[in-house]
């Protein structure tokens, strides 16, 4: 059984003697810093898919070995179905992904080197789990760089991001919005290239640049989409 999911299947065995049910999540989005000191935790920012009108406690399911961290979110929910107040559906709450922070384990190394950064997520793209959907994919969304001491202090402004997105231009300003979000996007870096970005799994870092791209310079570095 994977590291990651072992926690969650602890808590399933616990829940069993409540009222409560687990119910697995996907990463819809995922971002952190592109580079963090040796052993110590750091914080990722994650747009989760949630488990519908059944809001429940979130649990962020981190882990890491010596090769990656790992989240695998779940919720636990109330067994009973609870029907959406009409309202609530109206506004389509329950159907904006969580926006939260994740806190990722440190991670040991006596060098400088990279982990993956890995997720649960939906294969072919944003999709609903149900908590009948025990073994949930795992996705690298990227790498982190561990560093040692100074003089190698991590760079503190570069950010590695990955996960689903769109595309949507803004006064002729092509810009990236991860999939799940709500009124916040990236502009992105090389406007030419905006090819096969609807609901794409990208990968790319958010970085500060000299030129201001559509007049901001803070901007999205597309490296790869699939």
């Amino acid at each position: 059984m994977r590291p990651a999911l072992l926690a969650s299947f602890c808590v399933l065995v616990a829940a069993c003697e409540s009222d409560l049910t687990v119910s697995p999540s996907t990463v819809e989005w995922m971002e952190w810093p592109a580079e963090v000191p040796v052993a110590t935790p750091f914080m990722v920012r994650m747009l989760v898919s949630r488990p519908g009108c059944s809001q429940g406690v979130y649990k962020p399911g981190a882990s890491a070995d010596q090769s990656a961290v790992t989240f695998a979110p779940y919720f636990l929910v109330k067994d009973k179905p609870q029907i959406c107040p009409l309202e609530a559906l109206q506004r389509d709450i329950y159907y904006v992904d969580l926006d939260t922070v994740g806190t990722a384990p440190g991670l040991a190394a006596n060098y400088v080197r990279t982990f993956e950064m890995r997720a649960s997520s939906s294969v072919y793209g944003p999709e609903r789990l149900t908590a009948a959907d025990v073994d949930v994919p795992l996705r690298t969304y990227g790498e982190v760089t561990v560093r040692l001491n100074d003089p190698d202090s991590p760079e503190s402004t570069t950010r590695n991001a990955g996960g689903f997105a769109n595309k949507f231009v803004d006064n002729g300003c092509v810009q990236l919005r991860p999939a799940g979000g709500l009124g916040w996007s990236y502009v992105l870096e090389d406007q030419a290239d905006t090819s096969g970005l609807a609901y794409a799994f990208v990968r790319g870092y958010v970085h500060d640049v000299v030129t201001p791209v559509c007049g901001q310079t803070r901007v999205f570095e597309l490296l790869s989409r699939n």
